[in-house]
């Protein structure tokens, strides 16, 4: 790992324990063992690394629904790769994945503006294929945007709870997301 890779990693795993705010150069320093001035020869600013951070997350979720989507197959065909694509990306990189969800709010435009077009362009994807779903008849759902925005506040939150050891594989997790959010709790 370059040195600069290894900057952007630490980095990344302070920003989701301390927040972009409250970590400061000296931080990342101290924990890469080196001199703070020594950074400024592998990286511009902080919020390089966060720039970095989530357009490479946003290339990545992007990359993975795009390689499953088949706009001939079913909507429930589509949504469920789109979850298992979804989960795959958050699980491969949990600290990135929440400094994309929560840090880039630091931001400075344009690249704040920037990151906000491509989230709508993302979930407008969700939103096609649940659309899609309730013309076709497979789903019923109160509110196109209301159900996309439930899918993405059970997928968003695998960052603060999936272990690589633990019980569930990231093929497991979106099966059984998937079933929830399509069969729901009801025993009908």
């Amino acid at each position: 790992m370059s040195r600069k890779e290894q900057i952007e990693e630490t980095a990344t795993a302070l920003f989701k324990a301390k927040g972009y705010s409250a970590t400061s150069m000296r931080d990342l320093a101290n924990e890469l063992g080196i001199e703070a001035a020594s950074i400024y020869s592998h990286i511009k600013s902080k919020e390089e690394i966060l720039q970095k951070v989530c357009f490479r997350m946003a290339r990545e979720f992007f990359e993975a629904t795009d390689a499953v989507d088949s706009p001939q197959a079913s909507a429930t065909e589509r949504l469920t790769k789109a979850i298992a694509a979804h989960v795959k990306v958050m699980t491969q990189n949990t600290e990135a994945s929440a400094v994309f969800l929560y840090e880039w709010r630091h931001l400075s435009e344009p690249y704040h503006s920037s990151f906000l077009s491509l989230r709508d362009k993302y979930e407008a994807h969700f939103r096609g294929i649940i659309r899609s779903g309730v013309e076709s008849g497979e789903f019923k759902v109160p509110d196109v945007k209301f159900a996309t925005m439930t899918v993405f506040s059970g997928l968003n939150w695998i960052h603060t709870w999936y272990k690589p050891e633990g019980k569930m594989t990231p093929s497991e997790i979106a099966e059984n997301l998937t079933y929830m959010m399509l069969n729901g709790m009801k025993n009908n």
